[in-house]
C-alpha cells in the first residue's frame, strides 16, 4: 500500500481527470472504477483519498472553481469600465451550453447537498460566497464612479445572481427554447433597466 501511495498521481491530476471525464462522457459515466482506470489507481485507492464519491465531486468542483476564480479575477481587475467587466462576469457565469461540464458538476453537488454534513455545506457556501462578493464589489465600484445607478450593491447582486442561476440551469440542462444567446440577452436587458445610469 505504501508503494501504491508513493506512485499515486497528484491530487490535481485526479481532479482534472474527473473533470475531463465529465466533459467527455457525462457525469453518469464518472465512476470510481472508471476514474481509477483513467489515472492508474484502483477504486479502493481513490476511496482511501476521497472517502466517498460525494467528496470527490465536491473537491472536483472546488478545483474547477479555483480555475474559474483565477479567470474571474483576471477579468475583474483589468483596465475597463465597470459595465464591460460586468459583461465579462456574466459571460463567465453563464454555461457554454447544454451539458456544460462545470455546471453539470455544480448541479450534481448541490443536488447531493440535501444530505451533506455541515462542513460540506459550508464549503459549498464558500464557493457561492466568492462569486457574490466579487459581484457586490464590482457593482459598488460602478455606483461610486457614476456608471451605475445608486442601487444597494448587495441587494442588486443577490437578484442578479438569482436570475443568472435560474437561466443558467435552463441552459445547462438543455431546456428547449432556452439557449445561451437568449439568456445573455435577457440578463443584459435586466442590467440595462435596473443598473445603467444612462438607461
Amino acid at each position: 500500500m505504501a508503494g501504491a501511495r508513493k506512485n499515486a498521481p497528484p491530487r490535481e491530476e485526479v481532479l482534472a481527470a474527473a473533470m475531463r471525464m465529465i466533459a467527455e462522457r457525462g457525469l453518469e459515466q464518472l465512476t470510481m472504477a472508471g476514474l481509477g482506470r483513467e489515472v492508474g489507481m484502483s477504486s479502493g485507492h481513490l476511496l482511501y483519498y476521497f472517502h466517498s464519491k460525494d467528496e470527490l465531486l465536491l473537491q472536483t468542483l472546488e478545483w474547477s472553481e479555483g480555475r474559474l476564480g483565477a479567470e474571474r479575477g483576471r477579468l475583474l481587475t483589468r483596465t475597463a469600465t465597470a459595465r464591460d467587466r460586468l459583461d465579462a462576469y456574466i459571460d463567465l457565469y453563464v454555461p457554454d451550453g447544454h451539458r456544460d461540464p462545470h455546471w453539470t458538476l455544480w448541479l450534481e453537488v448541490w443536488n447531493r447537498s440535501q444530505n451533506a454534513d455541515d462542513q460540506a455545506r459550508d464549503r459549498q457556501a464558500a464557493i457561492e460566497g466568492v462569486w457574490h462578493r466579487d459581484l457586490v464589489a464590482l457593482i459598488a465600484e460602478g455606483v461610486s464612479r457614476g456608471e451605475f445607478r445608486p442601487v444597494d450593491p448587495d441587494r442588486f447582486a443577490a437578484r442578479l445572481r438569482a436570475l443568472l442561476d435560474g437561466f443558467s440551469i435552463h441552459v445547462a440542462i438543455g431546456l428547449r427554447g432556452t439557449d445561451r444567446a437568449q439568456v445573455l440577452g435577457h440578463v443584459r436587458e435586466f442590467v440595462a433597466e435596473g443598473l445603467l445610469a444612462d438607461a
